[in-house]
């Protein structure tokens, strides 16, 4: 990715559940930022061929859920990281909700993400006593549409990929035009058949990823990507 992209990546670990239910991993996300944000003059090759002004939070699945949950974090908090970060990259993200959409029924028993598993990474992962309409699982819900609006204010620009083939499409449409009603700049990808999780098995799904994602950030003035 960080060859085709041409782009300095970081990959983070993060804590677990059901060990760590959420908000843990979206914790750890931020304090990588904050590391990053307080350490990155100590590494010279880093300093002198990264630009830390154009900032992206990129993940796919799970780590969609966590990039964007983590993003309006650092947005309702941190200014000097915010002013960083450029926008989200959101792939296939793993969000949900107590409603069925029609993705989720039409593809209910899909053998890469069927609805009961769906279903049990929720329960596991949600704090304890949580429903699959917290705000953490159902970026309709709580504050996150409210904190749109500072996305919004600060300029971020977001990619929503996603095909038709993922259970979670439904999804990942909704929060599209959530975002475009609140006047964030967004940008929908989605594509015919496939499965959720492809870009991760098929190298040449990866690579067509890939290129929307640089498409994505050159359409965007004086911009790279970390």
């Amino acid at each position: 990715m960080a060859n085709d992209i041409e782009a300095v990546v970081a990959s983070i670990e993060y804590r677990l559940a059901p060990e760590h239910r959420l908000p843990a991993a979206y914790e750890d996300a931020v304090e990588a930022l904050h590391w990053i944000k307080t350490n990155y003059q100590s590494d010279d090759w880093l300093k002198n061929h990264v630009d830390y002004s154009s900032v992206f939070l990129m993940g796919s699945s799970a780590g969609g859920n966590i990039a964007y949950n983590a993003g309006l974090r650092v947005e309702d908090g941190d200014g000097e990281i915010s002013k960083m970060i450029k926008g989200l990259i959101l792939v296939q993200p793993f969000f949900g909700g107590i409603h069925r959409t029609d993705s989720e029924l039409r593809h209910v028993n899909d053998s890469h993400l069927s609805l009961c598993n769906n279903d049990m990474l929720w329960e596991l992962s949600l704090p304890v006593g949580a429903n699959r309409d917290h705000e953490y699982c159902n970026p309709m819900m709580g504050g996150n549409v409210l904190r749109l609006e500072n996305i919004r204010r600060l300029g971020w620009s977001v990619l929503v990929t996603d095909c038709d083939g993922d259970p979670l499409v439904d999804r990942s449409i909704e929060l599209v035009r959530l975002m475009k009603k609140k006047g964030v700049r967004v940008m929908g990808h989605f594509t015919k058949g496939d499965y959720h999780g492809v870009q991760d098995s098929v190298p040449l799904k990866a690579k067509e990823l890939f290129v929307v994602i640089k498409k994505f950030i050159s359409s965007l003035p004086n911009q790279a990507i970390e």
